[in-house]
């Protein structure tokens, strides 16, 4: 296990590995030999898991870049470019192939793997393995079962913010033998393998600013420290509203959140990073995976839950190694604000049997039926007709998927789907415009079955076929449609309900003490650590925050605000 600092370096610790190292042997795969492969790296494949698309593509890029093979697998792929990949990863002698978790829970997917050479397993990200960690995901735990393929097959576990209980609980998930979900004694005494690099970073200042007006306070610290910055806020609405306020004030601004397109997201993060826009206003579904070196300045401008959660994205600044600044601008109503995000996070159990029951009425589910059945799940339509809070009834939902009765996805993107409604002979006699028979004829020499069902048509592909821009492209495909030549369902992001479990009668329905009470004191600690360190004014920041992740070497920093103000004074 690796336990690196953010910008320290963990993509190296499974790359540079992965391209000296052959192919293990294994019972299935009876190709994964160990070879050379004619560009003179040994044949093996580096299977990464990791939750950040964003990081997938930016490290495929960076790969290919330097003639190194590289894929990813990510949502809104076609099943024939899922298997070409796969392909290539099985007889293309290529070296990285970056998967989400949930990846592993496809039936189809797990049988490819069996026959690929995998010679290393990286888990990104491995905090979320860890119930008790600040961002459990429960897909992680297909992660381990995957071991019974590959026995001999080395795994690397990597991740920047861990306390000393959720290291060790990382490594006692992936260490377990497959099928056993109970960690046996004899793993107390095993012997972890963590390789930790300190968290102190010299070159960052950490300050906590006071402020009633926060907008003027970032205004004015803008104005005064130069490069590029990320300001984070806790809700989309606000990611929006800054950044036109600091736009109409002479700053360049865009903002970034998880209900935006990939396609708008991958446009902002590139004119960000090239430097177009100073300022990215986001939640934190921005910067994972993102590698920006001259980043001066993250301003926080609302409390994060967790000191992991902050020093994650607080280290987002001066990976350059040059002087950076981490601000959170704090006031007195953060307190009041922090315990209603206690109770919204764990809301009662009665509320939270009360949306279960809601959500099946709503789907139509019946009792005793439903399992491995998906349904999109408009959360925001769900509780307005049910009259429901919306951050309640999130968190009753996380809580329950947690708990194994279903898997909720807030955000899964559909991809385009065509659908070609005349026949051949019809098509013939219709009056189509050139860039609309180019359209047509691309889509019949590419996509079978298209005239019997929905088929998933990549919009990326077809732009770069016809040369022409994406809205020029869903242009032609609505003019297409309202013809009656074709039926179309463009891309969207839709929130997705999957029952794991048959829908089961209220009584049933339990979270256990851990699943609840202990999640909910845990929860509280987290945020009650997060609250001191903006609060207090007698400790040197930098010093708290190593305490939090094990460290206690007990030297001050002399670069955080506390530190700066006693050596002045």
């Amino acid at each position: 296990m690796a336990l690196l600092p953010t910008g320290g370096g963990k993509s190296i610790c499974f790359q540079v590995p992965a391209m000296a190292m052959a192919a293990h042997q294994s019972a299935s795969a009876t190709d994964a030999v160990s070879t050379t492969s004619i560009t003179g790296v040994p044949d093996g494949l580096c299977l990464v898991i990791t939750p950040l698309v964003a990081l997938m593509k930016d490290q495929v890029q960076h790969l290919r870049e330097r003639g190194i093979k590289a894929y990813a697998l990510y949502a809104g792929q076609s099943a024939r470019e899922v298997a070409e990949t796969l392909d290539n990863c099985q007889f293309g002698h290529t070296k990285f192939l970056y998967v989400s978790p949930e990846r592993l829970d496809s039936e189809r997917f797990r049988t490819r793997l069996k026959f690929l050479p995998i010679c290393l397993i990286a888990v990104d990200e491995a905090h979320c393995i860890s119930q008790w960690g600040y961002d459990f995901r429960p897909s992680y735990l297909h992660i381990a079962s995957i071991r019974e393929d590959f026995p001999t097959v080395p795994v690397i576990a990597l991740t920047a913010s861990a306390t000393p209980e959720v290291v060790k609980d990382i490594q006692a998930q992936l260490s377990r033998p497959a099928g056993n979900n109970e960690v046996s004694d004899h793993t107390e005494k095993t012997h972890w393998n963590v390789f930790r690099k300190s968290f102190r970073r010299d070159n960052l200042v950490y300050v906590v600013r006071q402020a009633d007006i926060k907008e003027e306070q970032l205004w004015h610290i803008l104005q005064s420290v130069s490069g590029s910055a990320i300001v984070y806020v806790r809700n989309r609405q606000k990611t929006k509203q800054i950044s036109d306020w600091l736009c109409q004030n002479g700053i360049s601004a865009d903002y970034f959140h998880a209900g935006i397109s990939n396609a708008d997201k991958d446009a902002r993060q590139q004119a960000w990073m090239a430097g177009e826009k100073r300022v990215m206003v986001a939640t934190n579904a921005f910067g994972m995976g993102i590698d920006k070196p001259d980043v001066r300045l993250v301003i926080h401008m609302d409390l994060p839950d967790t000191l992991e959660a902050y020093y994650q994205e607080a280290g987002r600044a001066g990976r350059d190694g040059q002087k950076a600044y981490a601000v959170l601008l704090f006031n007195s109503q953060d307190h009041t604000k922090v315990q209603k995000r206690i109770a919204d996070n764990f809301p009662e159990r009665t509320f939270i049997k009360r949306v279960y029951e809601a959500v099946g009425d709503y789907l139509e589910v019946a009792l005793g039926f439903g399992a491995d059945q998906s349904h999109i799940f408009p959360i925001e339509q769900f509780c307005a007709e049910r009259h429901l809070p919306i951050l309640p009834t999130f968190s009753a939902m996380q809580l329950l998927s947690q708990a194994g009765y279903w898997a909720f996805s807030e955000e899964q993107e559909t991809p385009t789907r065509v659908l070609i409604r005349c026949s051949k002979e019809q098509l013939n006699r219709e009056s189509l415009s050139e860039q609309q028979e180019q359209l047509i004829h691309y889509l019949l020499r590419n996509y079978t079955g298209i005239f019997s069902n929905p088929v998933i048509v990549r919009e990326e592909e077809l732009c770069k076929q016809l040369s022409i821009k994406p809205n020029e492209l869903r242009q032609l495909l609505i003019s297409l449609s309202q013809e009656s030549i074709i039926s179309y369902i463009p891309r969207r992001k839709s929130p997705y309900l999957t029952y794991t479990l048959d829908r089961q009668p209220l009584e049933r329905v339990q979270l256990t003490t851990e699943q609840y009470e202990h999640k909910q004191q845990l929860y509280t600690q987290r945020l009650n650590a997060m609250l001191e360190y903006a609060t207090q004014d007698r400790f040197c920041r930098q010093q708290l925050l190593e305490a939090y992740f094990g460290e206690t070497d007990g030297q001050p920093c002399a670069c955080c605000d506390v530190c700066i103000n006693n050596k002045e004074n």
